[in-house]
């Protein structure tokens, strides 16, 4: 699973020249993101690097199932593995039997079948800026929806260019070209990793990769600019300007 996992990061990080970077742990640490979330106690694990470490410093070998790191570093794989871990359930529950439900884990969704009503599942977009508001609202069904957004985890180290969680390796400091990305796939890992990735890149590249991939989405820029696809199955505007 670690392998798998792992394989699929390296190909995004592949796929967008390095916009993507699962090795980015040591600084995601130092930034104060390396709270578990039930306890609040720090964990540090963090080898000791010397800031130049990429996801080019990952070797696989794909028949022995092994990963080999070439310098010190931390993988960081939250935009693969919660993705992932959705699939995997959704998969458990179908094969239970299953046809008409929901996996929610912190934002990121996969909602099969139909509600309780027996329509598509309606699904809200937060407002990134604008506390207890809804930009988007969206009907969808047999869909994974993950929104990645600057508003969700503050950063809490010294590194004053770390502002939030989503990190432009190229820079190595908070990704400034989007306010939100909310993306639609049939996997959530999927949608999750290139949600990740379109954030880093921006509303225009990372539209250009995701329309790529033919992954739907919703990018919404700092200024509240909002651009989607033909393919978002949207049921309402809740708000009325895009300048907010």
């Amino acid at each position: 699973m670690l392998f798998a996992a792992t394989h699929f990061a390296l190909a995004v990080a592949e796929e967008t020249d390095g916009a993507f970077d699962p090795t980015l742990g040591s600084l995601l640490e130092a930034a104060g993101f390396n709270h578990e979330y039930r306890s609040g106690w720090p964990v540090r694990i963090a080898p000791s690097s010397d800031g130049e470490a990429s996801f080019r410093d990952v070797e696989l070998d794909t028949e022995a199932k092994t990963i080999t790191l070439r310098r010190p570093l931390l993988l960081d794989l939250g935009a693969v593995a919660k993705g992932l871990a959705i699939d995997m359930a959704a998969k458990e529950l179908r094969d239970d039997g299953y046809e008409n439900f929901t996996v929610d884990a912190g934002g990121d969704l996969y909602l099969a079948g139909l509600n309780a009503a027996g329509e598509s599942w309606s699904v809200g977009i937060r407002h990134p800026r604008r506390e207890g508001e809804l930009i988007d609202e969206l009907r969808v069904s047999n869909t994974a929806v993950c929104t990645s957004g600057d508003y969700e985890r503050r950063a809490s180290g010294e590194d004053a260019a770390i502002e939030h969680h989503i990190i432009d390796p190229r820079t190595r400091s908070s990704a400034m070209r989007c306010a939100s990305v909310t993306t639609l796939a049939p996997s959530a890992m999927v949608a999750d990793a290139l949600g990740t990735a379109a954030f880093v890149l921006g509303p225009i590249d990372g539209m250009a990769l995701l329309e790529r991939h033919g992954i739907d989405a919703i990018i919404i820029s700092p200024d509240l600019e909002r651009v989607a696809t033909g393919g978002v199955p949207i049921s309402r505007h809740p708000t009325t300007s895009a300048k907010g």
